[in-house]
């Protein structure tokens, strides 16, 4: 009889088996490390997971690119100076501005944070608009004060004004029973140097996102970030990931977006040449006009650095830079917890967003970028993530509670290398679970899976997550 129920059991067993197969292939694949997995942008990857994890160049950088990415990198690190100056190539700040340096934000050439409730916004800003379209289908700024709040001004110039930032708590609890509280931000604008706002002004609070591997976002195919857009949502997972496409000034048409909180710059290029107008009110040859409206007289009569103030030479070199900062090599990627972190977080739908690999195509005049299999955890698309993240500040084609997928790599040094865990678009989140925390629309259903994980298989996510 003994011998029977052994091998009644066996056969059920192997029936099970037979049944599930893929299924326990699938799980059983999960908890294992992917080859090469630990280099997260490719033969690009550098191992660093020092305060200067984020400054590094690639690490196959090439010699034609050598002299650019280290001329890129003065332009970004050292300040701008007023004009006139005998530092004739860095001037001509302002007369609006928001930082004297790429670097005043990008510190570290990490992630900005918002400042204690009553500080100075220092690595953050405030997108404005009204309602409205461009020509070119863009925001429409406030007619005094554009489509940025600039908080700091040169001589004989007024600043625009200034932001108060205050948070209320919202408290929530998991499944089984332990309790959390997330922090809703609320700002107020004060101290305004020409008059009121419009009455209709929209705004959006930004933080300066991480430099590392946007060059290898560029090299990505069209096709293949088109190719996960699902605007109709035909499949029915409730996720329905939808491109922005934006004006490219240089082609001179709208072309996808892809930078930026809401892929608001469809290439690097104009990305740099737009910060440097807006955050420090550098004139380039994509953007040749002061940043100054109508109604601000002083900040259009006062001198300036040139015309253009940035070079053509010189911001194809802040541009190169900002395409050849390496990503970081993932820490304890083999690590069993990290991987059941992994495991879980693929599972409760995260990965259906934030999608793990691409291979990069061919990035003219950047080899180090081309066909590289990387892990950035972006789909680079478009996502309804709720009112409770809602700005209500349309941009191009993305709506007021549309969002990117941020990339998640190098997620897990930002404590490193800038001091803090302050995540989402406005760094609310005051770290990694409080961002999973305040998904909703179409990440609500992720959300709401991990909520009803157990405190272990939480930590799990976590875990994987600062592993990246």
């Amino acid at each position: 009889m003994k011998h029977i129920r052994s091998l009644t059991l066996f056969l059920s067993l192997l029936a099970y088996c037979s049944v599930v197969f893929i299924s326990c292939q699938s799980e059983t694949e999960m908890l294992m490390p992917e080859e090469n997995e630990e280099l997260s942008g490719g033969e690009t990857t550098v191992f660093a997971s020092s305060t200067k994890a984020f400054d590094k160049s690639v690490r196959n950088l090439s010699n034609e690119n050598f002299d650019h990415f280290f001329v890129g990198n003065s332009f970004f690190r050292n300040p701008w100076v007023s004009a006139p100056a005998s530092t004739t190539a860095r001037d001509g700040l302002g007369p609006l501005f928001n930082a004297v340096s790429c670097a005043g934000c990008h510190v570290n050439d990490g992630r900005g944070t918002p400042p204690a409730p009553g500080g100075v916004f220092e690595s953050m800003l405030i997108r404005l608009s009204i309602p409205g379209q461009t020509e070119h289908g863009g925001p429409l700024g406030d007619p005094i004060y554009g489509n940025q709040l600039n908080n700091k001004h040169i001589l004989g110039v007024k600043a625009e004004g200034n932001v108060a930032l205050s948070y209320v708590e919202i408290a929530g609890k998991f499944d089984d029973g332990e309790t959390y509280s997330l922090r809703k931000p609320v700002y107020t604008f004060k101290n305004l140097g020409y008059g009121a706002m419009s009455p209709q002004i929209l705004f959006s609070p930004r933080v300066a996102p991480m430099i590392p591997g946007l060059g290898l976002l560029q090299a990505i195919n069209e096709t293949d970030i088109l190719a996960q857009a699902d605007p109709n949502d035909i499949n029915k997972d409730g996720v329905s990931g939808r491109p922005n496409y934006v004006w490219d000034v240089v082609k001179e048409k709208k072309t996808l977006g892809r930078f930026g909180w809401k892929a608001n710059k469809p290439t690097l290029k104009q990305q740099v040449a737009g910060a440097f107008l807006g955050d420090m009110g550098i004139t380039s040859p994509l953007f040749p006009n002061e940043n100054c409206t109508s109604g601000q007289i002083n900040c259009q009569q006062a001198p300036n650095g040139g015309s253009p103030e940035i070079s053509a030479e010189n911001l194809d070199a802040v541009t190169a830079y900002n395409h050849l900062v390496a990503v970081p090599a993932r820490r304890n990627w083999q690590d069993g917890e990290v991987l059941k972190g992994k495991a879980l977080f693929r599972k409760i739908g995260c990965m259906t967003c934030h999608t793990p690999k691409f291979t990069t195509g061919t990035l003219e005049g950047f080899p180090e970028l081309s066909g590289q299999v990387i892990r950035p955890y972006t789909d680079l698309l478009l996502h309804d993530m709720g009112d409770g993240l809602a700005d209500n500040r349309p941009d191009f084609e993305a709506t007021g509670k549309e969002w990117r997928t941020p990339p998640l790599w190098g997620i897990g040094l930002v404590q490193t290398v800038n001091g803090h865990t302050n995540f989402m678009h406005d760094g609310r989140a005051r770290g990694l679970q409080e961002a999973i925390l305040w998904h909703g629309g179409e990440g609500v259903k992720a959300k709401e899976a991990y909520m009803r994980l157990s405190k272990g298989d939480r930590q799990a996510v976590i875990k994987f997550l600062e592993s990246l």
